[in-house]
């Protein structure tokens, strides 16, 4: 069974990022093992210094290393990846030559309750993880008015971005069974 990793760059409790995940979940072939990683927030400062991978850094890298793929939600701030994201992704590169993201197939969307749905975050997040070694996948959804696109069993309202989440979710089952071939 293959296993896609969900990971939101949010740390709200309501948050749109999240609940685009659970919307592509829910939409997601049965056969498909979802996993919605909520770890986020466990994450310490980044600090070369340590030499000791904190528990929750050792558990991040594992779910990474154990996903076949890896979907990214990111909300922008500050024109931006949330300062979280990109710490959690700070600690996963190090080793870098050995980081559990290299190779992997990976892709960004986002939703943000702008007109513009974060596509500059979801533009440095595409950055960032290609420079990690990742294979993003360049597919993109930027969701937004978040506050109105879900309907109140947590789908895409817009037929069209509930068939481009689908559409993204696909293309990286795709691009992980080449690398698995």
């Amino acid at each position: 069974m293959t296993r896609l990793l969900a990971i939101s760059g949010s740390l709200r409790r309501s948050s749109y990022n999240s609940a685009l995940l659970a919307a592509a979940a829910a939409a997601s072939d049965p056969e498909l093992e979802f996993v919605l990683w909520s770890g986020l927030e466990g994450i310490p400062a980044y600090n070369e210094d340590v030499v000791d991978e904190p528990p929750p850094v050792a558990l991040l890298k594992e779910e990474i290393a154990r996903a076949d793929a890896v979907l990214f939600a990111t909300p922008e701030y500050n024109s931006s990846v949330p300062g979280a994201l990109k710490n959690a992704l700070d600690w996963a590169s190090r080793p870098f030559d050995a980081n559990p993201l290299r190779g992997k197939p990976v892709a960004v969307v986002g939703a943000g309750q702008g007109i513009f749905g974060g596509v500059w975050a979801q533009a440095e997040l595409r950055k960032i993880l290609q420079a990690l070694g990742a294979r993003v996948d360049e597919h993109e959804l930027a969701v937004g008015r978040a506050q109105h696109a879900f309907t109140p069993d947590g789908r895409l309202r817009d037929p069209e971005q509930a068939a481009a989440l689908a559409s993204i979710v696909e293309s990286l089952l795709r691009h992980d069974r080449r690398r698995a071939a």
